[in-house]
């Protein structure tokens, strides 16, 4: 929304009549001025004569003009209101025949904002986040060739910020629906070259070196600011580089004629080398430049130097305290000191020192390890570690270890087969898996140097890890779900206290090392009352000790590398999958989306995890559509051992039963199902200031019969807005069970619909330019139910309102959404 300030009040001189003589007032020669100058402009607007009035009426005026001595006639707009992130447009009109040699707007009082456009009749700026109503008043002054001077005031009164849109519908098409009042462009797609000399991408199956290609199934994504020399620049707008994870593949749709080598339920059995790269590279991070046009529209760079390809085969490094483990060793690194690449990149973290942490979630099941004759050549301990994260493919996800490569030397693809099958670790790659599972670190800004992975943040499904708020002295903290039925929230707090001349170190990696290679991991108790507590996770206290009878810890490298185990013998509380985590920027209170959980019952339920129902037309009873917790850290900082907590949002369709499913009321306007992305604005725009904006994507299969995934758009309120309720559980046999839990303020209009996408997709990766105007958001799999015999969307061929051919595959993108009057996107 765009809110114009005009007026057109008449001049008042105050002439006070006193003079006894016959001569002119001066409202006479106003009144002749005004005549005069309409009959020279022959109807030209008064904001046009401010810019471009004074040279004609110069060149027109007679010399003798005995008025050309009057100061200009100035008029600054009537006051008006608006709210934080509006764009607000200021519009004078000035009057006078000595013709204006300078204009200009200034601010006068209020919190200070940028105006554009300040040396013309219209100037424009954003307003400010407030806590209030706060009056800005603006000043226009305009000069004439006689150096005489007008001004006007006017006041444009801020409101605290409010959603600025109406609530999309939701829908089944397969094109991404925005609201009214904003425009979508596709940025970059699975396949787009990025390079100068890659070929564009046919889309047919045909092609190939996915290795300088932007990858598939495109998640978390962060924007990093270029300055027009190329270098690091965190308050830039219309240049930057923006890091993508990718997370897997939509295999069908990648090759010519579908995968080959596959056996039943395609499981590979035997696959040829020319898909398995192309599948192997199609996986990881991109990092692309990406730049905004002078009419505003956005577009990656195919030929900048800043592009960057990490995949599964990109070298990287082992740091923290697992690094030269013997956990980590195996026959490409004897001395555990290094790996190849990273895969299943889902969720993402930053630093305030400008690197992006990629996070590895559902790696186990890429390699190969049949039980059945790995088992037995296993020891007892290493078989608790391989069942508790799951690395038990008899195949691996997609018989990467099956193939032969043309190079007899490569291990590519070897090292997807876990079985113990040399004399030793050091033989094998029996350990390679435990090179996946972490946070890795990656620089946007230097293509040169390597990935590290992060071990001191230990090993699990990571779907994130997202830093709390830094302060000056304090150690910091980054969050990290660990996306599994059943599994922990955990909190990494550094060893080192924030010193903030860190944040613009140019060795950034060396500040990783610095913050993240040593600290202490915990994982949350959630207990009934709305306390919890963070348990430590260290070698040597309490069960974590070689005397543990479940598994034997021999060190802290191996307590990180098993984490999850660690966190089963301390007493976590069993979670609905966590997913990505969300800080809030003014109040550092920590949001956690938890998706949904097949698994959890009447039985099960406790006062986190509160619900096991209905929810037709499945037939079992369990959390389906899932919630989102919240919580506060005692004392508010990074370094507490104990918070509070309560449960944000229900998940649910507007239609279940409102006692003890849609507990937080939701309506056709804001429901939703399997809440997974998770966003807070940035600081420096009105979505992350006051009031800060939290953004919501789904990754859903119960509520996609009603509509397609989505993106909603939020002010969430505080831990402890709401109350405790008490939530009844029917099992199926009808018994029931009460679960007392503690819910937040219902969300009503602060919560709406921004977004729906294409059919079969997931929306998840989600950040803005730092001005907040730009909005880049990813679409992950769309048509991912169909195949090449049943195409089940074309997307993103089907957004320009075109109808694509009927042999058009679907493409993971990332798309920009852009408020058409320029404003700040949501408000």
């Amino acid at each position: 929304m765009s809110d114009s300030f005009e007026m057109t009040s008449a001049y008042t001189d105050g002439d006070i009549d006193t003079n006894p003589t016959s001569n002119s007032h001066l409202s006479d020669l106003i009144d002749r001025r005004y005549s005069r100058r309409e009959t020279l402009r022959g109807g030209a607007s008064a904001a046009a004569i401010a810019v471009f009035g004074g040279a004609l009426l110069a060149a027109c005026d007679d010399e003798s003009d005995t008025d050309d001595d009057s100061a200009p006639v100035v008029t600054a707009g009537s006051s008006g209101t608006t709210s934080a992130g509006r764009l607000v447009t200021l519009t004078s009109t000035v009057t006078d025949d000595g013709g204006i040699v300078t204009s200009s707007w200034t601010q006068v009082s209020g919190p200070t904002v940028t105006l554009a456009g300040a040396t013309t009749a219209t100037a424009t700026f954003v307003a400010p986040a407030v806590a209030a109503g706060t009056p800005l008043v603006f000043r226009y002054t305009a000069t004439d060739q006689s150096g005489q001077a007008s001004s006007a005031d006017t006041t444009v009164t801020i409101s605290p910020a409010q959603l600025g849109f109406t609530a999309v519908a939701k829908n089944r098409n397969d094109v991404v629906t925005v609201p009214t009042g904003y425009t979508l462009s596709v940025l970059a797609r699975l396949g787009d070259p990025l390079t100068a000399a890659t070929p564009a991408f046919a889309n047919n199956g045909t092609d190939t070196d996915y290795g300088n290609r932007f990858g598939d199934h495109n998640d978390a994504l962060y924007y990093y600011g270029l300055n027009a020399a190329g270098a690091r620049d965190d308050a830039s707008n219309i240049r930057g580089v923006l890091v993508v994870n990718h997370e897997n593949i939509t295999e069908q749709y990648m090759h010519a004629n579908g995968q080959t080598g596959t056996g039943g339920g395609g499981v590979a059995i035997a696959r040829p080398e020319s898909e398995a790269i192309k599948e192997i590279e199609a996986h990881g991070v991109s990092v692309i430049e990406v730049i905004q046009a002078a009419n505003g529209g956005w577009s990656y760079v195919q030929n900048s130097t800043f592009n960057r390809r990490i995949t599964p085969n990109t070298p990287v490094t082992i740091n923290g305290p697992a690094r030269g483990s013997t956990l980590m060793r195996t026959a490409y690194s004897p001395a555990g000191t290094d790996g190849r690449g990273t895969i299943n990149n889902c969720a993402n973290g930053v630093t305030p020192w400008g690197t992006n942490l990629t996070c590895e979630e559902n790696w186990s099941g890429y390699f190969r390890r049949p039980t059945a004759t790995d088992n037995p050549r296993r020891t007892p301990k290493e078989l608790v570690a391989l069942a508790r994260y799951g690395v038990s493919s008899t195949n691996g996800n997609y018989g990467w270890a099956s193939v032969t490569p043309a190079d007899s030397s490569s291990t590519l693809y070897r090292r997807w087969d876990a079985q113990a099958t040399g004399a030793s670790a050091t033989a094998d790659y029996r350990n390679e898996p435990n090179q996946y599972g972490w946070t890795v670190e990656v620089d946007p800004y230097d293509r040169t140097k390597a990935p590290r992975k992060r071990t001191a943040l230990g090993r699990m499904n990571h779907e994130g890890a997202w830093p709390g708020n830094f302060v000056v002295g304090r150690r910091p903290a980054w969050y990290q779900g660990d996306d599994a039925q059943n599994e922990y929230l955990y909190k990494f707090v550094s060893a080192t206290p924030w010193v903030a001349a860190d944040a613009t170190a140019t060795d950034r990696l060396a500040m990783g090392d610095k913050y993240l290679d040593s600290g202490t991991l915990y994982v949350a108790r959630f207990n009934p009352d709305g306390s919890g507590e963070w348990l430590p996770l260290v070698f040597g206290q309490g069960p974590l000790t070689a005397a543990n009878t479940v598994y034997s810890y021999a060190d802290q490298a191996d307590v990180l590398t098993h984490a999850r185990l660690a966190a089963d013998a301390v007493g976590a509380t069993r979670m609905d999958r966590p997913e990505w985590t969300a800080v809030s920027p003014t109040t550092g209170e920590m949001y956690l989306t938890l998706t949904n959980n097949s698994s959890r019952t009447a039985a099960t339920a406790d006062a986190s995890n509160p619900r096991a129902y209905l929810d037709p037309p499945s037939t079992s009873r369990s959390n389906r559509n899932g919630h989102i917790l919240r919580l506060r850290e005692a004392g508010d900082t990074t370094e507490a051992t104990t918070f509070t907590w309560d449960i944000y949002l229900f998940a649910a369709g507007s239609d279940l039963e409102a006692a003890n499913i849609n507990l937080s009321g939701l309506t056709a306007d804001n429901d939703l199902s399997s809440p997974d992305g998770l966003w807070f604005g940035r600081p420096t725009n009105a979505t992350g200031q006051v009031k800060p904006l939290l953004w919501v994507q789904t990754d859903d299969g119960a509520f996609t019969d009603v509509t397609n995934n989505q993106m909603l758009a939020a002010f969430p309120g505080r831990v402890g807005d709401g109350g405790t309720r008490t939530v009844t559980n029917t099992a199926a046999d009808g018994t029931t069970r009460t679960v007392t839990t503690r819910i937040g303020a219902a969300p009503g209009t602060e919560l709406r619909r921004f977004l729906v996408g294409p059919v079969g997709c997931e929306i998840t990766g989600v950040d803005t330019t730092p001005d907040g105007r730009t909005l880049f958001v990813g679409v992950q799999h769309p048509g991912e139910g169909g195949n090449l015999t049943n195409i089940t969307s074309r997307w993103p061929d089907t957004q320009g309102g075109t109808t694509p051919a009927a042999t058009v595959r679907p493409r993971s993108a990332v798309i920009v959404v852009r408020k058409n009057d320029g404003g700040v996107v949501a408000l």
